[in-house]
């Protein structure tokens, strides 16, 4: 299936969400070839990039292999935003810049970025609109179904978006209370295609196929997004492409199948990040391939207390192939 955000032609419907501490080029990446349809990155500071912050511009890395990608900005200003897009389109190679309104985290609401834009959406609509002006990409953005409970305004805010010119964006069913706890509510964007003509997506508890599947019907979404349910479980953005395709999946995969994703992710991110800083994120991130197999607390521990370089994770990988099990 191949639709357009803005000029940008997207072949599928799996869209690799933006998430902090994850989302760098090297996972995105190592999910390509999965079936990913469009990847996008982690938060960007406008503030960051508008003062010349070195770190910053780390996170805006990007490859052939990485296409199409969208670079995802924070901020609170739009005079910063603008400032901030003009050093992205001298410096980065992208596709697509979109929007981060939808950021639970304390640290950023405070700003007056993130979901604290849901809290006055005739403020976000003039925001969105001059970010739309000053962009010579395509722009889309990341929302939620309101602050609170008995403040949503997704269908509202959807509307102002495509009103202020963008292209996409994408719906995590959860409020900015809730943050990551509770359940998504899909019965709150029921039938949003009805209310807005520009393409979206539905975020939130994609946990399997069928998830993917109720949550793009209930609300007629063009697009799912996967976060944290595909976070060492790569296999199940093929598996959606399959069942949204003709109601199938593969196999389960293998521990062997998952060390040997585990290593190659784990060997993309040291070489963007050097040993040393990959080995500090690999202690968190690899242990979630191996979740769901037993001996998982024991293969846990080890990697996130005994790990200290590449050659003690090798060794794990080596002794989980040669016995075939954790």
């Amino acid at each position: 299936m191949c639709m357009k955000i803005g000029d940008v032609e997207i072949n599928g419907q799996v869209i690799l969400a933006p998430m902090a501490g994850v989302s760098t080029l090297a996972y995105r990446e190592f999910m390509k070839p999965f079936g990913i349809a469009l990847s996008y990155s982690e938060m960007i500071s406008d503030c960051g990039l508008a003062y010349g912050n070195k770190e910053t511009l780390r996170y805006c890395l990007t490859s052939k292999t990485d296409r199409p990608v969208g670079l995802q900005l924070f901020g609170a200003s739009l005079e910063t935003t603008s400032k901030a897009i003009g050093i992205l389109e001298n410096t980065a190679d992208y596709d697509i810049l979109d929007l981060n309104l939808g950021c639970p985290v304390y640290k950023v609401v405070k700003t007056g970025a993130g979901s604290a834009w849901l809290k006055d959406p005739n403020a976000l609509y003039e925001y969105v609109r001059g970010v739309c002006r000053v962009s010579h990409k395509p722009v889309t953005a990341k929302i939620r179904l309101g602050w609170d409970q008995n403040s949503i305004n997704v269908r509202e805010v959807g509307a102002l978006l495509e009103k202020a010119g963008c292209k996409a964006f994408a719906v995590h069913a959860r409020t900015q209370t809730q943050g990551y706890s509770g359940t998504a509510d899909f019965s709150l964007i029921k039938d949003l295609n009805k209310d807005v003509s520009i393409p979206f997506a539905v975020s939130g508890d994609i946990f399997t196929p069928e998830a993917a599947a109720s949550a793009m019907k209930i609300s007629g979404a063009s697009f799912v997004m996967v976060a944290r349910g595909a976070l060492g479980r790569p296999n199940l953005v093929k598996d959606i492409n399959s069942f949204l395709k003709d109601g199938t999946v593969g196999p389960s995969p293998s521990v062997i199948d998952q060390v040997t994703w585990a290593e190659d992710f784990a060997n993309r991110l040291v070489t963007l990040e050097g040993e040393r800083m990959a080995i500090m994120q690999l202690r968190g991130l690899i242990p979630h391939f191996f979740n769901s197999f037993p001996g998982y607390k024991r293969i846990r521990l080890a990697i996130s207390e005994n790990t200290h370089r590449m050659s003690d994770l090798e060794k794990i990988f080596d002794s989980i192939k040669t016995r075939g099990q954790l």
